[in-house]
Order: structure tokens, then C-alpha cells, then sequence
């Protein structure tokens, strides 16, 4: 058996990457769909698309590989972390799924901390209870759906659905089901505690694995539609960033995982649950065994430049506006900027957040405004990781980095001297599907643990060191958290 084969569920398409025994992507399959907007703040989608999406995706690799159904070692599966999938008892789907980013259920936030209490939830759970989690979906329709909510016999994540529609099993990953807030974060299963204050039935919620835990096997049905072998392992995988943690080898403590992105995350591996009091830092269970991760999320990243670009510099490429912010020194001669496009998570969960650019002048041209997008973005990764120190988690010397952004060398080396580490590349582009398929070598028995799986898979190259403007940015990281405490009190009126 030549591959494994790792399967990621995102919200815009569902990939399916073969891997060979080196590490090496030997094949891409990709199916892209859409999402529904039915009402302002909702997000839905089809199950339907991700199973059509990754049986046509897997016949894609097989076929660009050459391979068949038995060269295929295993599954590990991926994707979309938070959304909400109802089935009946004949597994049917009773409704779309609500995605990650729906904000319809701020009323139901508040009845979860009401029925819970905040410092018990966040206690338990080590998050609080944000929109964007599965927990207030239930409870929503329950409220507004009953006669949906009497007929679901499971609560799935996405990604699980697709593993249903594989091997008929329904199970969950201990990574992904942290997510739901319906989880104690230390015991790695169900809480009791907090399913009897929602009054949630336990038989609602699928049984759960560690990441490289054989969940089930692929039925004949799913092999007729994929090409896949019936009888290959499907093992439990993992929710997006904690499969992408595993692809960049950050599985212990000590590296950080950041993706600059639309979005922008900071991660790190923990040998022990640890959790933010104040619920500004996300904790979750890792996707692998006796570990667990911190992680804060900016809502608006590398998606702050493509602002830019599209409001103010839409006839540049983004190479050219990287060519105008080099030649602007650190600091932008004194401008900042707030990357609170969308409101914010991390470190301020402020939905009324608002993006301001502080300090500018007629001295200031296109390159100060792009490098100034570029440094408010590295400080509110570092606003991040300074929480992941203060929880005791310990520095950072090595930012394994991924995504979009990451393009710019530029940009890389003011995270690098802003976030003081050295910042490295991962080889391929493929980090959630190929820690995906690393928990997939490990369950089929090619590795015996995630560490080991990454000394051989994981290859990396320095792109930054922290240079001689580390100082100035440490400078300017003073000035710039001084200023969401003191425009805060004007974003709400804005709205």
C-alpha cells in the first residue's frame, strides 16, 4: 500500500490528498460548492455537497495518481470545525448544517452562561460560549425548530457526517468535539455536568476517538462511489487547525503554529489542559494523544491587505504593494493599524470592533498604508501570543507559518521581529490534509506517534530571523495596545 489519503471538509471545497510513505503529495483531487446566506447573519450548507465533494475528489487523486483503491493504507479526515449537522434514526439529514460562521445564536450564548455560569463554562470547556460554536446551535434549534429538534437522533460535526457516509459509523475526533463547548477539556469526552444543565440527551453525541484511532472502515457502497477499498481504515482525524498543527509538526510544546490567512491564528501545543480565565484564548484538545492546544484567532488578517488592495490599490498586484512597503522603514513613520475589519476574537472578543488607521499624515503614501497593514496584523498575532505565554504554556523560538500571507517576505520578517522567533515554511501548502494523513500513517501503522510522523514528513525552510527592527516593534507594540482601549468606547455607536 503506497498512500494515504487525507480528507479536508472546508466551508468552499472538499480536498482529497494522497501522500506516499515519504511524505510527498503525490496527487490533489478538489471539488468547490457554495453556502447559503438565507438571512442576514446565517450561514448554512448541504451535507450533500461534502460527500459528492469528497467522493468525486478521491476519484480525482486516484486517477492523477495512477492508483487504485488497494494502494491506499488509510483515511484521516478534517475540515470545518463548529458547525452543526442534525440526522434522524435513519440517518437521514433533517436540515442544512449551520456553519462555523453563522451568528444567529447570541440569545442562546447568554442562556448557555445563564444555565451554566461563565467561570464554570470556561472552566470546564476552556472557552466561553461565542456565537460561532456548536453548543448555541443546538440550543437554537431546539428554540426556534422543535419539531426538527424532536426528531434528531445525532449531533454530528461536518467533516463526521462525511466520515458516516464512508464506514456508517458515527463517531468524532476529541479535537474537533472540544469545539463544541460541550466537552470537559481535561477527561476528553462528553461533560456530563454540562450536557444535564442544557438539558441535552448523551445519546445525542457520537462516541469519540483520539486523532489516529480507527473509527471504521469504508463500506462497499462508499468504495463503489470513490474508488476507494472497502475495508480501508478511516481513522478519527481532526478539526482544521488542530490537523493543520499536526501537519506542521507542532505537536509539542515549545512551536508555534500561525496561519495568516483571511483569517489569522496562533497555536501552540500543551503537554496539559490550560485555559484563559477570561475566555480570550481558545483551548481545545489536540488531535493527537495526551496533548492539547491554545490558540487566538483575528478575524481579519491577510484578508485586512486584500482590503486594502481592493479599496485603495486595485491596480496593483500584491507583489507590487509588497515592493512599495519595503521600501518604508519599521514603523511606517509613526502610522498604525487596528485589523478589526469584522470585529475581533483574540485578544478582544468585541464584535463591535471597528479597523482605524491611527497617526497618518500627508508624509504617508501607499507604501506606509500597506506596511502598516502588515504590522497591525503581526501585532494582534502577538496580542495572542502573549496570552498563550501568560497561561504558562512557555516562549516560543521557532513560528512554523502557513497561508497567504506568507508570500510576502516582507511580511514574514516583520512577524519575525515582532513576534521574536524564527519564522520557517512548511514545503507544501497542504497542512490540514496533511496531518490529516499523518494520523492516517500512524493509524495503519507507519508511524508510531505524531513526532515521529512529523521527523519524517514535515520539511521546512527559514525565511526570518529577528533582525535589528525587533526593537522598534517592541516599541511600537506598546503604542498599539493602547489603542483599542482607547477607541472602544466609539465602536458602538457605530453600528
Amino acid at each position: 500500500m503506497r498512500y494515504v489519503l487525507g480528507i479536508d471538509v472546508s466551508t468552499t471545497a472538499t480536498k482529497a490528498v494522497l501522500f506516499d510513505a515519504a511524505g510527498t503529495v503525490a496527487a490533489v483531487g478538489s471539488t468547490h460548492y457554495d453556502f447559503a446566506t438565507p438571512r442576514p447573519l446565517w450561514s448554512e450548507q448541504d451535507p450533500g455537497l461534502w460527500w459528492d465533494g469528497a467522493a468525486r475528489s478521491i476519484e480525482i487523486a486516484l486517477q492523477t495518481a495512477g492508483a487504485g483503491g488497494p494502494d491506499v493504507a488509510a483515511v484521516g479526515l478534517t475540515g470545518q470545525m463548529h458547525g452543526l449537522v442534525l440526522l434522524d434514526a435513519a440517518g437521514e439529514v433533517l436540515r442544512p448544517a449551520i456553519l462555523w460562521n453563522d451568528q444567529r445564536t447570541a440569545g442562546e450564548c447568554d442562556q448557555i452562561r445563564t444555565a451554566v455560569g461563565r467561570e464554570r463554562l470556561i472552566s470546564i470547556t476552556g472557552n466561553d460560549a461565542l456565537t460561532g460554536f456548536t453548543a448555541p446551535k443546538i440550543l437554537w434549534v431546539r428554540n426556534h425548530e422543535p419539531d426538527v429538534f424532536a426528531r434528531v437522533a445525532t449531533v454530528l460535526l461536518p467533516k463526521d457526517y462525511v466520515r458516516v457516509k464512508l464506514t456508517g459509523e458515527r463517531a468524532t475526533d476529541r479535537a474537533g468535539a472540544s469545539g463544541t463547548i460541550l466537552f470537559d477539556l481535561a477527561a476528553r469526552d462528553w461533560s456530563p455536568s454540562l450536557l444535564d444543565l442544557l438539558d441535552l440527551d448523551r445519546d445525542l453525541f457520537p462516541p469519540t476517538f483520539e486523532g489516529p484511532a480507527v473509527t471504521g472502515t469504508v463500506t462497499r457502497a462508499a468504495a463503489a462511489a470513490t474508488g476507494l477499498r472497502a475495508g480501508t481504515p478511516v481513522v478519527a482525524g481532526g478539526g482544521d487547525q488542530a490537523a493543520n498543527g499536526v501537519g506542521l509538526g507542532v505537536v509539542d510544546p515549545g512551536t508555534l503554529a500561525l496561519s495568516l490567512g483571511t483569517s489569522g491564528v496562533v497555536f501552540a501545543a500543551t503537554d496539559r489542559p490550560r485555559i484563559d480565565s477570561d475566555g480570550r484564548l481558545h483551548a481545545f484538545c489536540h488531535a493527537v494523544p495526551e496533548r492539547w492546544h491554545l490558540m487566538g484567532v483575528m478575524l481579519s488578517a491577510a484578508g485586512s491587505l486584500r482590503w486594502f488592495r481592493d479599496v485603495a490599490a486595485a491596480h496593483l498586484d500584491y507583489s507590487q504593494l509588497d515592493e512599495a512597503a519595503v521600501a518604508v522603514p519599521a514603523g511606517s513613520d509613526g502610522l498604525f493599524f487596528l485589523p478589526y475589519l469584522s470585529g475581533e476574537r483574540t485578544p478582544h472578543p468585541d464584535p463591535h470592533a471597528r479597523g482605524a488607521f491611527v497617526g497618518l499624515t500627508v508624509r504617508h503614501g501607499t507604501g506606509h498604508l500597506v506596511r502598516a497593514v502588515m504590522e497591525g496584523v503581526a501585532y494582534g498575532l502577538r496580542d495572542g501570543l502573549e496570552l498563550i505565554k501568560a497561561s504558562g504554556a512557555g516562549g516560543v523560538d521557532e513560528i512554523r507559518a502557513s497561508g497567504g500571507g506568507t508570500r510576502s517576505r516582507l511580511w514574514c520578517q516583520v512577524l519575525a521581529d515582532t513576534l521574536g522567533g524564527v519564522v520557517r515554511i512548511p514545503s507544501t501548502s497542504e497542512g490540514a490534509a496533511q496531518g490529516a494523513a499523518m494520523l492516517a500513517a500512524i493509524g495503519a501503522g507507519w508511524f508510531d506517534d505524531a513526532r515521529t510522523a512529523a521527523s519524517t514528513w514535515v520539511q521546512l525552510d527559514t525565511v526570518a530571523t529577528p533582525g535589528p527592527d525587533a526593537a522598534r516593534y517592541e516599541a511600537g507594540y506598546g503604542v498599539y495596545r493602547e489603542l483599542y482601549p482607547a477607541l472602544r468606547p466609539f465602536f458602538p455607536p457605530l453600528d
